[in-house]
């Protein structure tokens, strides 16, 4: 299965995340499929970059999100 989740970047207690689709199976920061935005939560208000057009495209092939990038897609589409 597919899966549309957050890779950690950053340094100890400043984390930066991609959105990267990927199997279920890899591993957190392992092989990924495809880049298809960033998260950064330390910015206020939080820093949200998603190509919208790729999300749902992942979507409609049937990747599942993970919850936290289900928030994410609702914060944006809002």
């Amino acid at each position: 299965m597919v899966r549309i989740r957050l890779m950690r970047l950053g340094a100890k207690k400043k984390p930066f995340y991609r959105v990267v689709v990927a199997d279920a199976k890899a591993r957190r920061n392992g092989p990924f499929i495809e880049i298809v935005g960033t998260y950064n939560p330390k910015t206020d208000p939080a820093e949200i970059n998603l190509n919208m057009e790729r999300v749902n495209y992942w979507l409609q092939k049937g990747a599942q999100p993970s919850d936290t990038v289900k928030k994410l897609i609702e914060r944006v589409s809002a």
